[in-house]
């Protein structure tokens, strides 16, 4: 028989950014919240400490901070009639655990999104009209606007001591900065990180071609900053140990170093780890959810009833949870109807490799997370897509990340794996080969989607989630272009070699490689229940006091990381709770 709690006003599934996030904003509402974590206490002091956690063995290859796939993962097929199988090693992308989430050992990227893309059908239909849409592509308007989301954009930033140059303040080009930026309401809260020597050639050949470089927006923080909250944010070394690792600096924003200091002091807030929620629980009804049932870290079945349900886990998770608990009707390709798993998408990245001149020295040991030179000039809607035939672009960008032993020793292709010609390779190549890197959109489909597996389950007994995805022709012309163009910058850079790595048609997703940890969609968010699980406050369509956080709610995916626009949803939605919800509970939109 289940443990039985007492009633909290709020519970949070899962305890990453947005959990971090929405308790933070709660809390200061007066309201007891609670947040459940599946994976253990994660802190800058014990799981950050100088030297242990700069131990690329452990941290990058071993995935020491990674969820145990063998307990529970996800299941993936390229087509709707194909059978699913395990995803068991680390590859396409990282799925964290634990106090932080994925914002514990995130690289710090902290774009935000280009206006056009939050109303991303209706751009395209007015500008180059319905039947520019292929048959089988369900984009969809994110039901909210960049304009109501700047405030949050803005607070987010300032939360995270993001490091950047405006370049288009209250609607003035500011030189410096990026002039194809939505609108800001006021400029970044640190100055952009030090350039490194990549990014400057990068910038200067970018320039020659006709593009219009900025620096790239990071939250490593440029200098000493200290947030809204009182926490407090030190220099950012250029220490090369960004991704998967956590910040022994205190550097990078995560939730341990910008929110949690202030929040878990907080008498009104508690946070218990090991704590597997596996449903949401409804009444009798099935409109109203009366808290959640979790598994504890003695494996016992707990009851917790709660007035309010946050599902603020990672993109699959927060999936996975509303299929198990009937919120919401899942979908199915075949007839198009229901909207939960609908709408997943990835992201269809590529490069241009660049070997410089003998004697150049990019000394690659000195990287950030993000800092670097980035460029929008070909994404989003910023370009003319109607001659090209194709939706979508991408966000551009070189970034130094480090140059570790083991995972960042680049050579030229053709190079041996192995043995003493590698090691020359390697000599040759480390001090003079850089990347421009290009993070391409994917848009949705209908063969693209999220469900429950029928034959693989966790550790706890229930269905895995199962994942729908390959490529399609739009992507692949899409980055074939991003190619193209960047292959004239890497010439204008006067290389001695430069490398097109761009996929072919005809390539299947393939789970092995590393790609991005940016997955979107499947429980998307819209303007009518038809079309979107959850309103433009992320709020279920079903289950009035069951909010959803996180890239689930992307109707599509974008060029750019994710991170800025979902922290910047996580605001804008525990304001709608607070003004609104609060007073009146209940659907905050009408159906």
């Amino acid at each position: 028989m289940a443990i039985k709690k007492e009633k909290v006003d709020a519970v949070l599934v899962g305890f990453g950014w947005t959990g971090a996030i929405l308790g933070q904003e709660l809390t200061e509402a007066g309201l007891h919240v609670l947040a459940l974590e599946r994976g253990g206490m994660q802190d800058t002091p014990k799981d950050a400490e100088y030297p242990k956690v700069i131990d690329e063995l452990a941290y990058s290859v071993r995935g020491k901070l990674f969820q145990d796939l063998s307990k529970e993962t996800v299941t993936i097929r390229h087509g709707v009639d194909d059978v699913a199988v395990p995803y068991r090693q680390n590859g396409s992308f990282l799925l964290g655990t634990g106090v932080g989430g994925a914002g514990f050992h995130w690289n710090g990227m902290h774009y935000r999104v280009l206006p056009e893309e939050l109303e991303l059908r209706t751009r395209y239909e007015t500008r180059y009209g319905k039947d520019f849409i292929p048959e089988g592509m369900t984009i969809q308007d994110f039901g909210v606007t960049y304009d109501e989301l700047e405030p949050y954009f803005s607070k987010f930033e300032y939360v995270c001591g993001t490091s950047g140059k405006a370049g288009n303040l209250n609607g003035k080009i500011v030189e410096g900065g990026n002039p194809l930026e939505g609108k800001r309401s006021r400029e970044f809260p640190l100055p952009p990180l030090t350039t490194t020597y990549g990014a400057q050639l990068f910038d200067k050949a970018a320039r020659e071609v006709g593009f219009h470089p900025y620096p790239a927006p990071a939250a490593n923080a440029s200098g000493p900053y200290t947030n809204p909250y009182g926490v407090r944010l030190g220099p950012c070394n250029f220490c090369g140990f960004c991704e998967n690792y956590g910040c022994y600096m205190y550097s990078k924003a995560s939730p341990q170093t910008t929110i949690l200091p202030v929040l878990l002091k907080k008498p009104n807030f508690e946070l218990r780890t090991q704590s597997h929620v596996i449903r949401v629980n409804l009444d009798s009804t099935g409109k109203k959810a009366v808290g959640v049932t979790y598994i504890d870290a003695q494996g016992r079945e707990v009851d917790q009833p709660a007035d309010l349900v946050i599902l603020s886990a990672y993109q699959m998770h927060n999936v996975r949870l509303l299929l198990l608990s009937g919120i919401g009707k899942p979908y199915d390709p075949k007839t198009n109807e229901g909207v939960v798993g609908k709408n997943y998408a990835y992201q269809m990245n590529g490069a241009v490799n660049v070997l410089l001149p003998k004697g150049t020295q990019l000394n690659p040991f000195v990287g950030t997370g993000a800092g670097g030179v980035g460029m929008d000039d070909l994404n989003g809607d910023q370009f003319d897509h109607g001659p090209l035939g194709f939706l979508g672009g991408a966000s551009i960008r070189h970034v130094r990340y480090g140059g570790r032993p083991i995972k960042q020793t680049p050579t030229t292709p053709g190079t041996p794996s192995w043995g003493t010609a590698w090691k020359a390779g390697v000599q040759d190549a480390y001090q003079r080969y850089m990347t421009i890197g290009i993070s391409g959109s994917v848009m949705s489909y209908r063969d693209a989607y999220l469900s429950l597996d029928p034959t693989y389950k966790d550790s706890f007994g229930q269905p895995l989630l199962r994942m729908t995805f390959d490529w399609h022709d739009n992507e692949f012309d899409m980055l074939g272009h991003m190619g193209k163009r960047m292959e004239e910058v890497a010439k204008a850079m006067k290389p001695e070699k430069h490398f097109v790595a761009v996929r072919k048609k005809g390539a299947r997703y393939d789970t092995r490689v590393y790609q991005s940890t940016h997955n979107t969609g499947g429980a998307i968010m819209g303007a009518n229940p038809k079309e979107s699980v959850v309103n433009k406050y992320l709020q279920s369509w079903d289950v009035s006091n069951v909010f959803v956080m996180g890239a689930c709610v992307f109707p599509q995916n974008m060029g750019y990381n994710p991170t800025g626009l979902v922290g910047a949803l996580a605001f804008w939605a525990a304001q709608a709770i607070r003004d609104q919800y609060l007073k009146n509970p209940g659907p905050l939109v009408q159906a």
